[in-house]
């Protein structure tokens, strides 16, 4: 029954983050809601009343399912592996939906069209010997 209920407020507690609009919020949401999957899994291995699933000490039909636990293992290595992209990504992101319409009018009147993260680039002199040099590039593709 305990692990029912945790269940239920994992899966509750990340849908209730993923509707929000916050890009880190809908990260935490999805994370939760994998653990929620994964514990649901382990609870579908009903390993509570069976013994190791190793050959040489237990029968067959007294082991547990080892299936679900290699099931949650292989989740957990995904979910991390998701987790740290979409968290890599919402670093990097410029912003996410949460601006209002002042916001990005406020924006667009101080747009640098060619700030990167970490440092800003700047444009090319049509003159110099490195806008000739991306010209031949060009020319030879």
């Amino acid at each position: 029954m305990i692990i029912s209920a945790v269940i239920a407020i994992l899966i509750a507690g990340g849908v209730y983050l993923v509707m929000q609009r916050g890009m880190v919020r809908i990260i935490i949401g999805t994370t939760l809601m994998s653990h929620g999957v994964n514990l649901l899994l382990l609870a579908t291995g009903v390993g509570a009343w069976r013994d190791d699933p190793v050959a040489d000490r237990t029968p067959v039909a007294d082991a547990a399912d080892p299936l679900p636990q290699a099931f949650v293992l292989t989740a957990i290595v995904i979910s991390m592996a998701a987790t740290a992209v979409m968290l890599a990504m919402a670093a990097l992101g410029r912003d996410d939906d949460t601006t209002s319409a002042e916001d990005m009018e406020r924006a667009q009147r101080e747009f640098r069209s060619l700030e990167t993260r970490g440092r800003a680039a700047h444009h090319i002199n049509e003159q110099s010997a490195q806008a000739r040099r991306r010209r031949l590039r060009e020319e030879e593709y």
